[in-house]
């Protein structure tokens, strides 16, 4: 008598039964906002592929993606506000600036320390890809004597500025909480590369770990592109000494760029008397990078954004709700990596120094390039900012500093 399988994924003989058909409540949500492509392959997917691609659209905020998109390749060929270059009077020059203005911020800032008013963000969800290296960048050993890696400097950094912030202030000090923004492709990696060096010193307490957001990436008719078919210096005290003084929503710190052709941003004023913004190199037309102010001889639009920016918490607080409500995100065109090799699409991507656009007042803080402006971007054998570049920098700044350190570099 022939043996009958009850529940079998074969029916008849060598003939496999058809797969279950995607969650009917899932796909119709997808329908809504015309992304029900997501589930094109599902029969060819095994069961452990469609339980990952279930649960990846499960975590998905489709309202909230479908809003940015809409909105954000809707501003495509929207006409830019002119800009103006940056009123001088904006900006806080390093020639500008007075001895005793130099000591006065560094004594108000060491004080806000003290009184723990100061915490530290430090955007690192990016890999070390141009460096030849998988881990977070943080991670890099730049080749100094040391062997420090770029977490440590920092660290070490903090760790400094709290024992210069105690020494200010007889009645104690608070410690400098520092927030680690990682990615989903660099969170445990970080995380693990703290606990084995032990904090560097800091109290694990003080740190805090957060995972920056992530967004589909969308063709240009604002579908997902399915990859698979499944799946510096900081806590400057005279920095914030001046930020205080200047009574400003937001500060960043800039140099002068050092050439026409130089990849930075540059912060410039949208329209005249309006809000400070960052243009990116790649946005700026030929003939600004050139044009030259006729009463300093500078170039005009000459302010470099570094990344080193204050900001207070009231306006990192109201400007969350602002960025969220206009929903517009930069459009980023690349080579994609999908399921039907590598497409052209869009990464929807957002900046930190988009907030700018919505301080009610700002300020300017001029530092100087050799001290505080050595990017890492390049592998060792590219013209600039590679390791090398950087780690010749910190060796000839050597113990330098505002005031004694006790960092070995």
């Amino acid at each position: 008598m022939k043996e009958i399988v009850v529940g079998s994924d074969v029916g008849r003989r060598g003939t496999p039964s058809p797969p279950p058909p995607p969650p009917q409540a899932l796909l119709e949500r997808l329908k809504d906002y015309g992304q029900e492509d997501a589930f094109a392959f599902w029969d060819e997917l095994s069961p452990e592929e469609r339980n990952l691609l279930v649960k990846d659209i499960e975590s998905l905020d489709l309202p909230r993606i479908d809003r940015i998109i809409r909105c954000s390749l809707g501003s495509q060929g929207l006409p830019l506000p002119a800009v103006e270059p940056v009123p001088e009077a904006s900006v806080s020059t390093v020639e500008a600036r007075s001895l005793e203005e130099r000591e006065r911020w560094w004594k108000k800032g060491l004080k806000a320390i003290s009184e723990g008013k100061l915490a530290v963000v430090l955007l690192s969800g990016g890999q070390g890809t141009r460096l030849g290296s998988s881990d977070p960048k943080g991670c890099f050993n730049i080749g100094l004597p040391s062997g420090k890696s770029l977490f440590q400097l920092q660290a070490e950094r903090i760790l400094c500025i709290q024992k210069l912030a105690s020494q200010s202030n007889d009645t104690g000090f608070m410690p400098i909480h520092w927030y680690i923004m990682t990615s989903p492709f660099t969170d445990e990696a970080t995380r693990k590369f703290f606990e084995s060096h032990k904090y560097f010193g800091l109290e694990s307490d003080q740190v805090t770990f957060f995972q920056q957001g992530t967004l589909p990436c969308v063709s240009g008719d604002g579908r997902f592109i399915m990859e698979t078919p499944y799946k510096v210096r900081v806590a400057d005290p005279a920095f914030l000494g001046y930020f205080i003084d200047k009574g400003v929503a937001a500060a960043a710190k800039v140099v002068r760029k050092a050439y026409p052709q130089e990849k930075v941003g540059i912060f410039v004023q949208r329209g005249r008397g309006g809000p400070f913004a960052v243009v990116e190199y790649s946005e700026m037309d030929a003939s600004m990078t050139t044009e030259i102010n006729q009463t300093t001889g500078r170039l005009r639009y000459c302010w470099s954004n570094v990344c080193l920016h204050m900001f207070t918490l009231d306006f990192l607080n109201q400007v969350a709700n602002g960025l969220e409500k206009d929903s517009i995100y930069h459009l980023a065109e690349k080579k994609i990596p999908s399921i039907h090799g590598f497409t052209i699409g869009f990464k929807l991507e957002q900046f930190i120094f988009d907030a700018f656009a919505y301080a009610p007042s700002m300020a300017l803080f001029e530092v100087p390039r050799e001290e505080e402006f050595a990017p890492v971007k390049n592998a060792n054998g590219a013209s600039y900012d590679t390791p090398d570049s950087a780690r010749l920098m910190l060796l000839c700044r050597g113990r330098t500093f505002h005031a004694p350190s006790e960092i070995t570099i």
